[in-house]
């Protein structure tokens, strides 16, 4: 995913970049609003963060500049300015979302990974609601899972764990894309924590049933899938 950054204080835009691209998100910058303006007239993004107290152009003009052009684009507003006004002018300026200074970079994260989500389901109209493999239901409006009917109890960073695999079933994930997409900021790459956390699902989610789910692939990292045993023999199991 590509993301505009519009900021002109630089500790603030390197903090946001530096983050996000950990995050593996491709991030531009511009400094002023003239710059964001042209920035979007010649590169697509799937999504723009935008401060409000810019040079040149503020946040509020360049969010009706762009959806006057009808820039379908997610606009989440970054602002110290806090009032209900304020956040009553940006998002009737267009914007979707609105989040004050300062801020924890992790609520940062969630909220851009919401909008992507909404953005893409809206695009695509196939984000589901709930996901499913084999007999393993997840639902992604109350994070309940179920396997062959019973309830899989699920600890905040388990849930998130397995959505992530449940949305790449089939699909070879390594440790450092697992890391990427799952854990935050804060996460040491040198740490055995992923593999931990693996083993703790694959307790719940796999042990008493079958098919197993959850597989390792030594040295490439995890595969999520029903259809695995049939390759049996690649299984470093756990």
């Amino acid at each position: 995913m590509r993301i505009l950054l519009v900021e002109d204080e630089p500790r603030m835009a390197h903090f946001i970049a530096k983050g996000l691209r950990e995050q593996s998100f491709a991030v531009d910058l511009a400094a002023d609003g003239e710059a964001a303006l042209y920035q979007f007239s010649i590169n697509d993004y799937d999504l723009l963060l935008l401060d409000v107290m810019l040079p040149r152009k503020d946040g509020y003009t360049v969010c009706r500049e762009l959806r006057a052009q009808g820039m379908k684009t997610p606009i989440l507003m970054l602002t110290a300015r806090d009032t209900v006004d304020d956040r009553v002018e940006g998002l009737d300026a267009g914007a979707d979302d609105y989040l004050v200074k300062p801020f924890a970079f992790r609520e940062l994260l969630a909220r851009v990974r919401a909008l992507l989500r909404r953005a893409e389901r809206v695009r695509t109209d196939v984000w589901p609601d709930v996901l499913q493999a084999a007999d393993l239901t997840l639902n992604l409006n109350d994070h309940s899972a179920l396997r062959a009917g019973r309830k899989i109890s699920l600890t905040t960073k388990e849930y998130a764990l397995l959505e992530y695999f449940m949305l790449h079933v089939g699909r070879l994930l390594t440790r450092e894309e697992i890391a990427e997409h799952v854990w935050d900021e804060n996460f040491d790459p040198f740490s055995n924590v992923i593999d931990v956390y693996v083993r703790r699902l694959r307790k719940k989610i796999d042990e008493g049933f079958t098919p197993a789910l959850i597989h390792t692939r030594r040295g490439a990292g995890y595969l999520f899938t029903a259809e695995a045993a049939a390759e049996a023999g690649e299984d470093d199991v756990e």
